[in-house]
Parts: C-alpha cells; structure tokens; sequence
C-alpha cells in the first residue's frame, strides 16, 4: 500500500491539538475555581466531566468506526469538540463548564480511536512503532507547551497589554476583562473549527482494521471482563489515569495554598514542567525497555513516584517546585507498560482488550474530585496523600505480573 506522509502529518496534528486542549485543566484550574467561586471538590469534577467521557465513549467510537469509514468519525469528533469549546466561550459559567468539557471529550475519544489505526495505515506497519513513540513525544510537547500559551494570554489580557498585536486584541474584546484566562477556549474553538475544515477538505485513505483494532462483540467484552486478569489492569489503568491526572491538575493549586506560587506566574511553569519531564521520561523508557525487564522498570518508577510526592508535600517551597514536575518523570513509563502487559497477558481479544483498557481512563474523572472533597474537609496536603494508594496498586502490577510475552531486552532475550 502506498504510504502517505501528509496523513501521518495530520495524525500528528491531531494529536498535538488533543493534548493541548486536554491537559489546559491543570493550569487553569486556580483561576477557574477562582472566578465561579468554587470548591474544591466542585473544581475536581470539571476534569471528572471530561475524563468520563472516555468511559463512557471509548467502547462505541471503536464499534463506530468498524460501521463507517474513517473521515466521517473524524469530521464529528471535531465537530462535537469545536461545539464544546464554543459553547463554553459564549457562555462562561460553571454549569456550562462541565457539559462542554464533557462535550470535548467526547469527540476525542472518538479521535483516539481513529487516528491510532490510520497512523498505521498512513505510515505503514513496519514505522508504526517509530511514529506511535513520536506521537507520544508530539503529545507531551503539546501538553508542555499549552501552560505557557495560558499564561501569555492572561498576562496581556488581564493586565492591560491588549495592544500588542492584532490576534491579543481580538481576543479581548470578545473576552470578559475579569475572565482573560477565557479567551483560551476562544483559541480551542478556532483551532477545532480549522481542524473541522481540514479533515473534510482531506482525502483520508481507507482502512481495514487488524484483528487487534476490533473492539469486538459485546458477548466478548462480557466474556473478558469477568476475567480476573482483565479487571487487575482494568484497576491498574484505571490508577494510572488518576494518578497522572491526580497531580497535573492539582499542582498548581498546591503551590498557590501552601507556598504562595502565582498561578500565572509560576504554577503554569511547574506544570508545564511536569509535562515536559514526562516526555523526557518516555524517551528514556525507550532504552530502559531495551536493558531492564519491564515489571522492574515499573516497580523502581512507582517506588521513585512515592518517595517524591511525599518530599513535595512536605517539603519547603523550592523543593516542591521542583518535586511536583518530577512527578512526570516518574510517571512517563507506567502507562506503555501497564498497557503492554496487559496486552501481552491474553492469547486474544486484543482489540477488545485495548476497548476495555481505554474506558478505564475513566480513572481521571475520579481521583481529582476525591482529593478535591479531602482537600475541603482535611486540606489537599491531606487530600493528595490518597494518591499513595494509587501508586501502592501500580506498584504492586510489577510484582504479580505474568505477562505471556515479555519485552525483548539487548541480545534477544525475553525476561
């Protein structure tokens, strides 16, 4: 099949723009809890409304692109997205928050499952595993990247500098003087509404899924889930995606109750710091897999992971500046191997597996309002030290599993 570089340049795009709205939650959260007046456990279900969209999408955008081809998915995701990011920007207010976080989410789940398949297509099976790795590097820079786009805008928004160029002076009209970090969603909106037109104006090859891209019947995905193994990495997913969550999100308001850090002029930077440490992480990991069994790499990560995030909340306030960002570090390995193991757990079903796996993403809408209601009645020092928990059980996948395939290590060998 004849390879096609501009659509793995689009696939690429895509991803970046994923994680640059996605992950924008985490900076902004001070400043939203700020505006609405917010608890913290009402701020902590604005990323559960985005993140249980996955659960519930994950399973049906996988059967919806095994019934249509692969742009008329692709058109709606951005559709529903651009619809979301709009919506919010119109109407800024806490109840339109949630269903339009939610709104966004559901049009990239639907994304995630698309663009994965096309990459292999687009690229061809013998680069996917190069540019699945560069995908991943593409998303983190994104999600490195979008702290310091926020705090641009609210540094020449919110404080009188509208007149610095053509696109800052737009924004200010049609943003809220005491809402600039707003006008980021004005941006996603744009953005979404660019990418709507792309992708219908493109001619995305067709695409016949592997077997292990089928999500499956649902007798299947009844038959998996009452698999034991299946619910472990089901639970390990599910606390990985909240644990990364767990911390991005929080970071910044942690800085700001405990040692004064300006969202906007600090607790972007350490967010953005552990995002940038989590792409470092993930190009490491490809040569730690290279050297070291993987259950030992996920058992001296997660042991690393503990250590630090107790350091960073009881530590003085240089050493959480730099303790919290690293949390990304230490984090960057534990999803590619929790999911590999769990892959190479079972025979087959692989698609269907993945499907289940991806749901469990759901863990990003729970852990954030937990330590959100903890933090209200305890404090979040307290309401983050559940966060513990999360990493004891990623942990403990290093010590009890027995995946039927290890990972080729230097010389052949699998452990």
């Amino acid at each position: 099949m004849k390879r096609n570089p501009f659509m793995v340049f689009l696939v690429m795009v895509i991803f970046f723009v994923i994680s640059f709205v996605t992950n924008i939650l985490d900076p902004l959260e001070p400043s939203i809890q700020a505006s609405f007046g917010l608890s913290a456990f009402a701020a902590g279900l604005m990323p559960f409304a985005f993140f249980a969209a996955y659960g519930v999408m994950s399973i049906p955008a996988g059967m919806l692109i095994e019934r249509f081809e692969a742009k008329p998915v692709l058109v709606g995701a951005f559709v529903l997205a651009f619809l979301g990011a709009a919506l919010f920007a119109f109407k800024p207010s806490y109840g339109i928050a949630l269903p339009s976080l939610f709104t966004i989410a559901v049009g990239f789940a639907m994304l995630q499952v698309v663009i994965n398949p096309l990459l292999r297509v687009a690229g061809g099976e013998e680069h996917y595993a190069f540019f699945a790795n560069l995908s991943q590097l593409v998303f983190g820079a994104a999600s490195f990247l979008s702290p310091h786009v926020f705090a641009y805008l609210v540094k020449h928004i919110g404080e009188g500098q509208a007149a610095s160029s053509a696109l800052i002076r737009l924004l200010a009209r049609v943003t809220p003087a005491h809402l600039p970090w707003l006008s980021l969603y004005w941006v996603f909106a744009a953005i979404l509404l660019v990418m709507v037109l792309v992708v219908a104006w493109v001619k995305v090859p067709a695409m016949e899924l592997k077997e292990d891209e089928r999500v499956g019947s649902t007798a299947v995905l009844g038959m998996l889930l009452k698999k034991p193994v299946v619910q472990l990495y089901f639970l390990g997913t599910f606390c990985y995606v909240g644990t990364e969550q767990g911390v991005a999100f929080w970071i910044s308001k942690f800085l700001e109750t405990y040692h004064g850090v300006d969202p906007t002029k600090g607790g972007h930077s350490a967010v953005a710091g552990f995002w940038g440490l989590l792409m470092a992480g993930c190009a490491l990991g490809l040569l730690l897999l290279k050297l070291f069994d993987q259950r030992r790499i996920l058992i001296v990560f997660s042991l690393c992971a503990m250590t630090t995030l107790l350091v960073a909340l009881f530590g003085s306030r240089s050493v959480a500046l730099v303790a919290l960002p690293m949390m990304g570090f230490w984090c960057s390995v534990m999803w590619p191997i929790i999911f590999a193991l769990a892959l190479n757990s079972i025979d087959q079903h692989h698609g269907s597996f993945a499907g289940i796996l991806c749901t469990a993403i759901v863990g990003g809408a729970f852990l954030p309002p937990i330590i959100g209601r903890l933090g209200d009645a305890f404090g979040l020092r307290f309401g983050m030290l559940i966060l513990l928990v999360t990493l004891g059980y990623i942990l403990s996948i290093g010590f009890w599993a027995r995946p039927l395939i290890g990972n080729a290590t230097v010389g052949g060998k699998k452990e």
